[in-house]
């Protein structure tokens, strides 16, 4: 069984708080390797250590920097397979899933390599006579980034790669559920010609995450996971006066409308549904048919789609439609919901209570689940299941669809089949979600564009990658100047006021 370690100075070290915890194989369920805990005294040390090698970095100039990232995209590809294998290993997704999970951040790392526009700033002329006003982006300095298990190549990318690109040193706390890969991924940063210390990595739990967001130096934090820590980690962060972008839980409806191409939608539904097990914060978790005949339609058709779902470990090719889940406690939270659906009165049209996987009996898995006839009042509706189960909320009407997005919670994703203009541009126009997709189920917006969700899916002000990211991670300093050309009387010069 391996030990893993910390990421510091440019070099894996050995923790020493005598604290660890089991990574698993989610397929198996062994015990594959431990991940050191962090103590506070390696959290500040890891923290000290980025602030010593921030400001050389933050004056490299922002073109040498994006060399970096254009090497990192290289690196990126070279090693997709050796990392999508490392990540199914620990996370338990399909070999295609993975590789998609380490595209997904090196199309950020692609983004970054135009740091140099990205962070141009702003310049008038003769604001004032013989004034001239500009503004500059600087970097905030040591930022943190703690990130989830369900997608520990690409989240760790969409920040990592604008934070380094405006300047700042990093300090990354991954998911002690699958570990390995961050750590590829900083060792690949320093392949790429990132000096060292500026990209850290400590492994941890609460304890390192709590010294963080406590530590002085910190200047930023990142933070993608449920919306109960992401409420808490952004109250204790602005608390101390940093910087926060906090996301969070979700449960992402998309609307079937009567003139939907129904085929197209099951088709949608079950791949948004039910790929990476559903662990995705943009999953598609509630499907909203509109009239009860379009539902009967749709349900004819999701039934033997996802009765036909092949679930088995990633090691069995790439026609596996979805592993397990990461871990033990997550099967048995998403099964006990499944329960509660049941008991509530919701209609299990593909029941999977029952599935085991010959062979992997001691595996994470969980068979794809359909529920029909499921009400607002009922805890599979209310609560973010994150696993392979799809609810059907009948709709009487359009507005009793938007309605239920709307009246949600969460506001991540959402998106709506049609073949109307009409409505589409009014769904798009009024739902208060951050997110919309028209004909497409999971609308994840490309890395030129921002990722975040609105309500209790985000807690801050800027959102993932995109523009938003490079204002997240730098702040403007606005700069007035006049060189005097006036007498100078008395040893003193003399300034006209600004006309």
């Amino acid at each position: 069984m391996e030990d893993l370690a910390h990421f510091i100075n440019g070099k894996r070290t050995r923790g020493t708080s005598g604290r660890f915890g089991d990574v698993h194989n989610p397929a198996t369920g062994e015990v594959i390797a431990r991940v050191p805990m962090a103590s506070p005294d390696e959290v500040n040390a890891a923290v000290a250590a980025a602030a010593e090698a921030q400001p050389a970095w933050g004056e490299t100039n922002p073109q040498r920097r994006a060399r970096v990232m254009m090497e990192m995209v290289r690196l990126l590809n070279r090693d997709m397979d050796k990392l999508a294998g490392a990540l199914s290993r620990e996370h338990g997704k399909t070999l295609p899933d993975a590789r998609g999970d380490v595209q997904r951040g090196l199309e950020v790392i692609e983004y970054c390599i135009g740091a140099p526009q990205l962070l141009k700033g702003e310049f008038t002329d003769n604001a004032g006579t013989g004034i001239d006003m500009y503004s500059m982006r600087q970097p905030l300095g040591v930022v943190a980034a703690v990130m989830p298990f369900n997608f520990p190549a690409m989240m760790p990318l969409w920040h990592i790669g604008p934070a380094l690109a405006c300047g700042n040193a990093v300090v990354l706390k991954p998911s002690e559920l699958d570990p390995s890969v961050p750590l590829m991924l900083a060792e690949l940063f320093v392949e790429a010609g990132l000096p060292k210390g500026v990209f850290q990595v400590v492994n941890g739990d609460r304890e390192a995450v709590d010294t963080l967001l406590d530590n002085e130096t910190i200047q930023g934090v990142s933070f993608v996971g449920s919306t109960p820590v992401a409420q808490y980690i952004y109250a204790r962060a602005t608390a101390n006066g940093k910087r926060a972008q906090c996301f969070g839980g979700a449960k992402n409806h998309m609307i079937v409308m009567p003139d939907a191409d129904m085929d197209q939608a099951a088709d949608a539904l079950v791949g948004a549904g039910f790929g990476a097990a559903g662990e995705r914060c943009m999953a598609i978790s509630v499907a909203v048919p509109v009239g009860d005949e379009t539902a009967d339609r749709l349900i004819e058709k999701l039934v033997p789609r996802i009765e036909k779902l092949r679930v088995a470990p990633y090691t069995d090719g790439d026609d596996v439609d979805f592993g397990p889940v990461v871990t033990a406690a997550a099967r048995d939270r998403i099964l006990s919901l499944i329960e509660s659906g049941v008991k509530q009165g919701a209609k299990l049209a593909v029941d999977n209570r029952d599935f085991r996987l010959q062979g992997y009996e001691n595996g994470f898995f969980v068979g794809p689940h359909l529920f029909d006839h499921v009400t607002p009042d009922m805890d599979i509706y209310k609560t973010e299941i994150f696993g392979p189960v799809l609810s059907t909320v009948r709709a009487g009407s359009y507005e009793e669809a938007l309605k239920l997005a709307m009246d949600h919670e969460y506001g991540n994703g959402t998106a709506i089949f049609t073949r109307d203009g009409d409505t589409a541009r009014d769904f798009a126009h009024r739902v208060n979600i951050g997110m919309v997709g028209i004909n497409v189920p999971i609308p994840v917006p490309l890395a030129y564009h921002t990722f975040g969700g609105w309500k209790r899916s985000m807690f801050g002000d800027l959102n993932q990658h995109g523009p938003d990211s490079f204002r997240f991670y730098t702040r403007t300093k606005t700069v007035t100047s006049r060189w005097p050309s006036g007498l100078k009387e008395g040893g003193e010069f003399h300034f006209k006021a600004i006309d």
